[in-house]
């Protein structure tokens, strides 16, 4: 549970860094993302997470 917790509380960090240090360019990528079709953001969300799952599994494995 503790690695969870860090986990997450990892991930939160890394998701509000741009937020944080670029606001305005922020606001214009999520402008422009409502322009993509829906397809298109659920390749890019897939293949996210796919390369996120690798990474756990190469630090896994060492």
């Amino acid at each position: 549970m503790k690695y969870f917790i860090t986990a997450l509380g990892l991930a939160l960090i890394i998701e509000g860094l741009p937020y944080f240090l670029f606001p305005a360019g922020i606001k214009q990528v999520l402008a422009s993302m409502q322009e993509l079709p829906e397809h298109i953001l659920r390749v890019f969300g897939l293949t996210i997470m796919l390369i996120g799952l690798a990474i756990l599994y190469v630090v896994k494995l060492s």
